[in-house]
């Protein structure tokens, strides 16, 4: 298992590799790959490409990399999206400083990443935890990512004019049928709609998706 390390802190490099050479990953027959910049990760893809398209199995992303300019790559952000370009199979766990909400929508938005975590959250024994459970299919977000990222989503979604006019027709008493004929969308729309919109909030009934958009001051 070939795994890219990219961190402009050498310490905090060589940190990730004992941890998870260390916790419960050492049967796994690892490779480490360092790199310490944007020009040394994209050096690093390049050779392995050559190689392999598939060459790294997972790729540990620092946003606040040192630019590469000449390749258009000016952060650990540019670097994740050069990674999905030419290592479509390639996992990527993502770490920033950064909380801000504009940071963490052009993450999930633009990357998708498989892992994301703020650095804090970072311990030896939990970033083996994370790794695997990247490798296993799933998806990490630390706990104040996921919160930043829901927030995201249901201010997507509330964009929508026929979502916000669902949930008012909804609030008011009006049935599916009816908001068929108001609002000229087809029943079906309107349910996988109201499905998503139940996803986002959390709930799994209508009155709770109505109570928790107004509580949530989007109707």
């Amino acid at each position: 298992m070939n795994i890219l390390l990219v961190d402009d802190h050498p310490m905090t490099v060589q940190g990730y590799e004992n941890a998870l050479m260390k916790d419960g990953l050492q049967k796994d027959h690892l490779n480490f790959i360092k790199a310490y910049s944007c020009e040394e990760a994209y050096r690093a893809i390049m050779n392995a490409g050559s190689a392999s398209p598939s060459y790294y199995d997972l790729a540990i992303i620092d946003r606040g990399l040192p630019r590469y300019e000449e390749q258009s790559l000016l952060s650990g952000s540019d670097l994740a999206l050069f990674v999905r370009k030419v290592m479509p199979d390639c996992k990527i766990i993502i770490i920033t400083a950064h909380t801000e909400i504009i940071v963490i929508y052009e993450i999930s938005k633009k990357i998708r990443p498989e892992g994301l975590i703020i650095k804090n959250d970072i311990t030896p024994h939990n970033i083996a935890e994370i790794v695997i459970d990247v490798l296993r299919g799933n998806k990490y977000h630390s706990p104040l990512m996921r919160n930043c990222i829901q927030d995201i989503w249901k201010k997507e979604i509330m964009i929508e004019d026929h979502n916000r006019q669902i949930l008012m027709y909804l609030s008011k008493g009006f049935k599916i049928k009816d908001l068929e004929q108001i609002i000229n969308i087809s029943a079906s729309a309107i349910q996988k709609r109201i499905i998503k919109m139940k996803n986002v909030f959390e709930v799994t009934d209508d009155s709770n998706l109505v109570k928790e958009a107004i509580k949530q001051g989007f109707i």
